[in-house]
């Protein structure tokens, strides 16, 4: 599919379904962490992962050939996995999906300010900069309400949902300026889950034991992280960077905080209070600025200029 410099009908219909699945695959980390340790859960998800796309490679005849100068990058974006998915599944261990998905999924506000610098072609505009800033005040809100309305309140969580948020907007700039860019998104993938997967194993020897009396719902979980997210999701949504810009797929999260404050409570009988909600109304509002398209005569002057 050739390169857009918008977001079409398919575009928004496909990164609306995966915000959903993002939103549940909280939900499930949350669930699973009751009994495998979170970082040794991740870990055995990398090597889980590594493996299946590994195959789905294989089975369909693409090439395993890298060039050399991608190597760097390959290790970097890896390490930059690892970061975010300690991160991640931490911040779920210590705090509610609600708050987490508020501030994880600002982002986009770490990637729209990088691609500011970084990216040519997806500079701040007036709107976007008011959105980033709305977005910005409705995480300051989040991690000032402590009152206990909003269920488990912690600083490290909150701390670690941030980190998980770096992490991800690194990723999405390692592949889009980096030589990685030429790779296939399978390729990228591989080299994230093969990076990781050891650094995230070395990793869980500083959280205590690997497991915490998992059952059968527990090994479930990490069977759906495998399948629906690392494999098929992730290498869905970077797809779709090759095709979107960065900012413009990355804002669409705007949708997951949405999502997981609603599964949280539906789901997991997380209470909602007042800060919370007023968090991630700011946090959506200033999103949906950032995905704001530029009016065409201002376009249309920009290019006259």
């Amino acid at each position: 599919m050739p390169r857009k410099s918008r977001i079409d009908a398919f575009g928004a219909v496909s990164l609306t379904a995966f915000a959903l699945l993002l939103a549940f695959n909280q939900v499930v980390i949350k669930v699973t962490n009751e009994g495998l340790q979170p970082v040794f859960f991740a870990a055995l998800r990398s090597l889980g992962g590594a493996v299946v796309i590994y195959l789905w490679i294989r089975l369909r005849g693409l090439p395993l050939t890298l060039p050399r100068a991608t190597l760097p990058a390959g290790i970097l974006i890896g390490v930059a996995f690892a970061f975010e998915f300690v991160c991640l599944f931490l911040a779920l261990d210590l705090t509610s999906v609600t708050r987490t998905s508020v501030i994880f999924y600002t982002m986009p506000i770490w990637l729209a300010l990088a691609a500011h610098v970084l990216i040519p072609g997806e500079r701040l505009t007036g709107i976007k900069s008011a959105g980033l800033a709305m977005a910005f005040a409705g995480v300051v809100v989040a991690l000032v309400t402590r009152d206990g309305v909003e269920g488990e309140a912690s600083v490290l969580g909150d701390v670690f949902a941030f980190g998980a948020a770096i992490g991800w907007a690194s990723i999405a700039l390692i592949v889009r300026t980096t030589p990685l860019k030429e790779v296939r998104p399978e390729v990228q993938l591989l080299w994230q889950l093969a990076v990781s997967a050891p650094i995230l194993f070395v990793a869980a020897a500083f959280f205590g034991p690997a497991l915490r009396d998992p059952t059968l719902i527990h090994w479930a979980g990490l069977g759906f992280q495998i399948l629906a997210i690392v494999s098929a999701g992730f290498l869905f949504w970077f797809w779709l960077l090759t095709i979107y810009p960065a900012a413009s797929v990355a804002a669409f999260s705007f949708l997951s905080p949405v999502f997981g404050v609603g599964l949280g409570w539906f789901l997991l009988g997380e209470p909602v209070g007042p800060g919370i909600l007023v968090s991630l109304a700011l946090v959506c509002g200033g999103l949906i600025l950032v995905n704001r398209p530029p009016r065409e005569g201002v376009t249309s002057r920009k290019r006259s200029a």
